[in-house]
């Protein structure tokens, strides 16, 4: 691996070498330029097995993120291509276990009864044929509805700890956003920004492991989300389960690596998304929680028993 390693620096220029020094010592948390490469061989798999994942066979277990160029043909040059590690995320796959402290066995669906009656999470309505989803007294100045989504931005971010929504929703206008508490030199939905009164310890602890957090992009076909943080990031979505699945399915999403979280073909027509336990969910929303599973294979049954966590509300195309 080191002989082929040295073999490509010594086709790169000083200014090439210098950008990947400095994407490799970040690790990625700044976002660094297109190392260009010829082509011939999996560069990108060459590079990423050896500063990030030892245990990397293929290149076709790499995703181009949305910011490289290579990923989207190059710099119109088909001979060379992009070899920057921090530039790929490894594909998360949806039959990750759970993590070992996970309490609750796994079932194939969720229970048909809460097990705290009588604690009724969501409140939600019937209006023009579409549900509409809300968590127990959001502030009064922003609606969850879609209705309220205007053309320019696809979708909307917003951001709770456990059942109580912090600050106001985020319109996302460009076609990736990074959520972060602490990214340098970074852009976009920071949560460290938000305010801070009546913090529980769980939720302190929980902030503590966002970091560089995740970036969220619209892709064809779909939606992205790519962990940025040193900790994993648990996902739901409507299109996550298998086709026909009326359950919860939530995805564990580790460290530098990518999950398509939503599908927008999959999604095309669908009802209400019904949760048992909770009731029918916007069929165009994610639902994305730091550090925290829940879920039926977890000892959290809702996302509202997750410390911090992030509801996506996409505008359909």
């Amino acid at each position: 691996l080191k002989p082929a390693a040295h073999a490509l620096f010594k086709k790169l220029k000083d200014e090439e070498l210098e950008l990947l020094v400095q994407a490799v010592e970040s690790r990625g948390a700044w976002e660094s330029g297109c190392v260009w490469v010829p082509r011939g061989g999996p560069r990108g798999a060459l590079l990423s097995r050896l500063s990030r994942w030892p245990a990397l066979r293929q290149p076709h277990e790499l995703k181009h993120l949305c910011y490289c160029a290579g990923g989207r043909g190059g710099c119109g040059d088909a001979a060379v291509l992009c070899c920057n590690p921090h530039h790929f995320s490894r594909l998360a796959a949806p039959e990750t276990p759970p993590p070992p402290y996970s309490k609750a066995s796994c079932g194939p669906s969720w229970p048909d009864k809460p097990q705290h009656p009588g604690t009724q999470l969501l409140e939600f309505s019937y209006n023009g044929g579409d549900w509409r989803g809300r968590l127990c007294s959001p502030p009064p100045d922003t609606s969850l509805s879609r209705s309220t989504v205007k053309d320019g931005y696809w979708c909307k971010l917003a951001y709770w700890e456990h059942r109580t929504r912090v600050g106001r929703l985020y319109a996302v206008h460009e076609a990736s956003v990074n959520v972060f508490c602490e990214l340098p030199r970074g852009s976009g939905f920071c949560l460290g920004q938000l305010p801070a009164a009546h913090r529980s310890r769980a939720v302190r602890r929980a902030r503590g492991k966002i970091g560089r957090g995740l970036l969220l992009s619209r892709e064809p076909g779909g939606v992205w989300a790519y962990n940025r943080s040193e900790h994993p990031i648990f996902v739901s979505s409507p299109t996550l389960g298998p086709p026909g699945s009326r359950g919860l399915t939530v995805l564990k999403v580790l460290p530098g690596y990518s999950a398509k979280v939503f599908d927008y073909e999959r999604a095309g027509g669908a009802g209400g998304w019904r949760l048992p336990g909770e009731g029918p969910c916007d069929p165009h929303s994610v639902r994305i929680s730091f550090a925290k599973g829940w879920g039926p294979c977890y000892s959290r049954q809702f996302i509202t028993s997750c410390p911090c966590w992030l509801e996506v509300l996409l505008n359909p195309p």
